[in-house]
């Protein structure tokens, strides 16, 4: 069996496996091996801790080490002089060119960022007028770090992948160890950028993921808080991992056959890291999974995200490339695709909000009550109309009646308590339900209670949002969590109020609700 290595300039040339056999029966061997050491790693700890006995040469420290977001980011002291050869050497656009980028149509420009004590941020722009469909760069695949080259071989990036490790963390990982390096490291240049822009993106707002716990109290009734959370116990579990991932990559584990990764890095480096390849990633479309998650220079975070945006970073033949779908003049900067993410992913991997994204949305989630005598009747009723017992409803922006009108029937479904009414009420069109109307008056009346529920739990009206928005010196931080929280009230005031309006259409509005000792749940 072939597997790749990482030599010191990161380009991947073929060496030859102490196991590899000439026949085909025998290449095969390796692989199960690793399967069942992927599994056993997990299961049993002391598999890896059993290369902690080793002697650990050049073992690092997480006290000397600089993170990827941290340490690098400061602007030079007043009087110091930073030298041409240093200059040149971080210069990330001209590195790329030496090393095969060919000429494009883009340059780099950097903007102040929000805090005085941090270096401006990079962009890039347009070094010339564009017109739709001109490619602004194409960067080769010598330059664009994936799986593949990460773990050295295809196989075993799709083996570690399949059994649940993350890319994110794997990339993390290895940007660490490259770090490491210094200037020896062929992406040192690359990893510098990274450092510079501190997983901020262009709005210089680092992801949620590295706020404080007073910062995250911005959130407070948002279910971006809890999200956030949710993906800090999720990178905790990764970090957990590292150590079956630098095992079983062979550039990796033999580049760096003493440096165990969580001895090496602390969990809040690995935080960090990981943040900043979340802010950069690109998901490729039609390559292997291997390749599928890449980091491209010149692409995220220096390139700028947009909900409204068509372009995108495409595999091609041997190269990344960007062909942009709008005309630009020369200096303006250039934006792709963020892809269809509402803006609580937006903040959480990129740390901006698209106040004009379609793909905007909350969640509602409603479930039918499981103390229900016909819970079960119903449950197959829900799913033979294509609804699950635990269902979950979006709500988009400019959108609300829509959603409100689609939760209906399902809402219904929850009231009814005769079977023979079940299958009519589910798939009943229209916003009121002829039924009954102090069914439907029931409904309509948990709708509401629910939306005002969700909107007393934020700490500010939407009055106050804007007042707070109008202040040109509010922290950055605060202000894309206000301009959150804010989109996120103007959906459910918009909910509650098309909710409010089916009530005013009822024929007859002095019926009472009917009691609902089994009305569905909502959360």
């Amino acid at each position: 069996m072939e597997v790749c290595h990482i030599h010191g300039k990161g380009f991947l040339s073929p060496i030859r496996s102490s196991s590899s056999s000439s026949s085909s029966s025998s290449s095969h061997r390796p692989l199960s091996v690793l399967s069942r050491v992927s599994i056993s790693a997990r299961s049993n700890p002391r598999l890896v801790s059993s290369f902690r006995s080793v002697r650990r040469r050049n073992l690092c420290s997480a006290c000397r080490f600089d993170t990827l977001v941290a340490g690098k980011d400061e602007k030079p002291k007043h009087g110091e002089v930073v030298s041409k050869k240093e200059e040149e050497f971080g210069d990330l656009k001209s590195w790329m060119h030496k090393n095969g980028l060919p000429p494009c149509k883009v340059v780099l420009k950097e903007r102040p960022s929000h805090n005085e004590k941090h270096r401006p941020i990079h962009y890039v722009a347009a070094s010339e007028d564009l017109q739709v469909g001109d490619v602004a760069f194409s960067v080769p695949n010598s330059l664009v770090v994936t799986l593949e080259r990460v773990l050295g071989n295809e196989t075993i990036a799709e083996l570690l992948t399949t059994n649940k490790l993350s890319e994110l963390a794997c990339l993390a990982l290895y940007l660490m160890y490259e770090k490491k390096q210094g200037k020896k490291s062929f992406w040192f240049p690359y990893i510098r950028e990274l450092d510079r822009q501190r997983g901020r993106g262009q709005l210089a707002v680092e992801s949620p993921l590295l706020w404080s716990e007073a910062e995250l109290a911005y959130l407070t009734g948002s279910p971006t808080r809890g999200e956030v959370l949710e993906r800090a116990e999720g990178i905790k579990r990764e970090y957990n991992e590292l150590d079956t991932v630098w095992f079983m990559a062979g550039s990796l584990f033999q580049q760096y056959p003493y440096d165990i990764p969580t001895e090496a890095f602390t969990f809040e480096i690995f935080k960090q890291a990981f943040v900043a390849v979340q802010s950069c990633v690109v998901h490729l479309q039609k390559v292997s999974l291997a390749r599928r998650f890449a980091l491209v220079p010149l692409g995220p975070p220096l390139l700028g995200y947009r909900s409204n945006c068509k372009a995108m970073l495409t595999a091609v033949d041997g190269a990344v490339e960007l062909v942009v779908d709008r005309p630009y003049k020369a200096g303006e900067s250039i934006v792709v695709w963020c892809g269809p993410q509402p803006n609580s992913k937006l903040l959480l991997n990129y740390g901006f909000v698209d106040e004009d994204n379609r793909y905007d949305r909350l969640v509602i989630e409603a479930a039918l009550n499981t103390e229900d005598p016909q819970y079960q009747a119903k449950r197959m009723v829900a799913q033979r109309n294509g609804k699950l017992s635990v269902q979950v409803f979006h709500v988009y922006m400019g959108k609300e009646k829509e959603a409100v009108s689609d939760m209906l029937p399902y809402l219904r479904l929850g009231y009814v308590s005769d079977p023979s009414e079940m299958q009519s009420v589910i798939s009943s069109q229209g916003p009121i339900c002829p039924m009954s109307p102090c069914m439907e008056r029931a409904v309509l009346d948990q709708l509401v209670d629910y939306f005002i529920t969700r909107l007393a739990a934020y700490p500010t009206s939407l009055d106050e949002d804007e007042f707070l928005l109008a202040d040109s010196n509010l922290n950055p931080k605060k202000r894309v969590a206000t301009q959150l929280v804010k989109l996120e009230k103007k959906m459910l005031n918009a909910c509650q109020q098309a909710a409010v309006d089916l009530i005013d259409q009822l024929p007859d509005l002095t019926v009472s609700p009917c009691p609902a000792p089994y009305a569905p749940i909502l959360k």
